[in-house]
């Protein structure tokens, strides 16, 4: 069993517990998740099943899109809901002071991690010297908030919907609007609507019931071919995939039976066999405009990953 299956995160589960509960679901040996969420939030989890777990390092979407919830006049000390309250402010700000204050978080800005995350800092994990009472000094971060719309103001909660870098920490963000905005604000709720190509329609949800989420899983199983939309699908000859299984290197001889658009260097491809299965990913080392032009034997591509055949 090899492919991405979209799992639609309930709350209180961690995503190492919905990797679990996958594998069982579907009786699969490999199993892993391209992007953590906390228990807290909910929505899209790509999980790579099999030997879709090498896809997994090129899975980590740099854009990723949530639903969020925050609260003012709360602060805690793991910036959302679930953590120790460490202030309260009965100060009300109004929706424009609200708007301005998210508004200002948008584009490139400079983001401290929060103490209790998944970060490490010498090896370790931020949370680990937080739970210890430790609180190392932590560089910023630079993330990118590409667009952050407010849905709702129902004071004290504010809804709004984000689209940012991978590495964004979502209850950082309310926290530091809370802060600009003087009276403090924390994380309540979190769903996530995207990651990458992934989608909340594509979803599936987890069923408690092994045997009613085994169908549910199967049918949105994505297969490997059809990940990575942005990677220029390259078809081979069955003798050309078992070349490139064994560790053969492209050249332009085996490109040139392909139209391929227009690739840079650098950009990523990946080759399909007649049966349509996912062979192996490569990143072009030169244009594709160049190969009519190449010796047959000159290597064009640098392998990046190669896949065991699903159907031998």
């Amino acid at each position: 069993m090899d492919g991405i299956v979209v799992i639609d995160k309930p709350a209180g589960l961690t995503s190492h517990d919905v990797v679990s509960r996958v594998k069982k679901i579907l009786g699969a040996k490999k199993a892993g998740h391209t992007g953590t969420l906390d228990p807290l939030a909910t929505g899209v989890l790509p999980v790579c099943v099999g030997e879709a777990t090498k896809l997994a390092p090129f899975l980590t979407a740099d854009r990723k899109r949530y639903r969020a919830t925050l609260l003012l006049g709360v602060e805690t000390d793991t910036q959302d809901i679930q953590g120790k309250e460490t202030g309260r402010s009965d100060r009300v700000p109004s929706e424009e002071e609200i708007r301005m204050a998210l508004q200002s978080l948008t584009g490139r800005i400079q983001q401290v991690p929060p103490a209790f995350s998944a970060l490490k800092h010498k090896g370790r994990p931020l949370y680990k010297y937080a739970r210890a009472g430790e609180f190392p000094d932590v560089a910023a971060r630079e993330v990118e908030i590409f667009a952050l719309d407010v849905m709702s103001i129902a004071h004290p909660h504010v809804t709004f919907e984000i689209s940012c870098s991978k590495g964004t920490y979502i209850r950082t963000v309310c926290a530091d609007a809370g802060r600009a905005l003087g009276c403090g604000a924390c994380l309540s709720g979190l769903r996530r609507l995207q990651s990458g190509c992934f989608t909340e329609d594509m979803a599936a949800p987890l069923e408690e019931d092994a045997a009613a989420a085994r169908p549910a899983l199967l049918e949105k199983m994505l297969p490997m071919a059809q990940a990575l939309p942005f990677a220029a699908a390259v078809e081979v000859s069955e003798p050309a995939a078992v070349r490139l299984r064994a560790g053969f290197q492209p050249d332009a001889e085996m490109m040139r039976g392909n139209v391929l658009p227009f690739l840079a260097a650098g950009d990523m491809i990946k080759f399909i066999s007649p049966e349509g299965e996912l062979v192996a990913l490569a990143e072009m080392q030169m244009p594709s405009g160049d190969i009519a032009k190449l010796n047959g034997k000159t290597r064009i591509a640098r392998m990046l990953r190669v896949f065991n055949r699903l159907h031998p």
